[in-house]
């Protein structure tokens, strides 16, 4: 799963390493975005296409579909849903309309996991998992969110979309964000994209876990107040 990830660094830095073709629209701020510690709940910047071009907003971290709002409904006080399976999110009641129409990018930099001890699950260590490179990485996401009128709406959010995670890194958690090749995060926003490429997409263009590292850090991150750049260094004496 991924219910914190990192992204600190300014705009132009995501957009470079992207390497789309498609034009860029809106503004860019130059300034490093400085977030250490994204939480659920909070806007955060989504890259998006739209027929002029990618753009990159703010959105809100989870989703809760109209029918999930409604006075009474059983799901009306649940609190948003922020990951989707990528193995049902094509065909569940829930998420299925975003699959189609609503296909987007999280850039960032990592994101973390908690491993449990299997003889105590309340005893946790959280890691931080990013590319060997250090590169910035894509995850895939699916939301709903504006798209020619940049109004935010009521219902505008977003989840990232998981898979199992691979063999070695299942070690600190069964569950990972989708994270998208450059190439195949570029395919992945495009509006029109036929549903066997999507489909294509989403099991065979995520990086393998070569391609990743991944290390202890300082329990500090777990509360979501704490923002800075020493949550990313290794933790020399961890948990577990």
């Amino acid at each position: 799963m991924c219910g914190r990830f990192a992204q600190y660094r300014a705009a132009i830095d995501y957009i470079e390493a992207l390497k789309s073709s498609v034009p860029f629209t809106g503004g860019l701020d130059a300034m490093p975005m400085g977030r250490y510690n994204v939480a659920p709940s909070t806007r955060v910047r989504l890259l998006h296409e739209t027929a002029e071009g990618i753009r990159f907003d703010p959105v809100p971290w989870g989703y809760t579909p109209f029918w999930a709002r409604k006075p009474g409904s059983p799901s009306a006080k649940r609190p948003p849903v922020i990951n989707a399976r990528v193995e049902t999110a094509a065909t569940s009641k829930m998420f299925r309309s975003l699959w189609k129409h609503g296909r987007a990018l999280v850039a960032a930099d990592g994101w973390y996991e908690w491993k449990k001890d299997p003889d105590n699950p309340k005893r946790k260590q959280p890691y931080f998992i990013c590319l060997a490179s250090r590169e910035p990485l894509f995850f895939a996401a699916i939301g709903q969110f504006h798209r020619s009128d940049q109004t935010e709406r009521e219902d505008d959010g977003f989840v990232i979309v998981t898979s199992a995670a691979d063999t070695g890194m299942v070690d600190i958690h069964d569950r990972s964000p989708l994270v998208l090749s450059p190439d195949a995060a570029c395919e992945w926003m495009e509006p029109d994209l036929p549903d066997d490429r999507i489909q294509e997409i989403a099991h065979e263009g995520a990086l393998r876990v070569t391609a990743f590292k991944w290390y202890p850090v300082n329990k500090a991150v777990g509360n979501v107040r704490n923002d800075y750049p020493e949550l990313l260094e290794r933790e020399e004496q961890p948990a577990l």
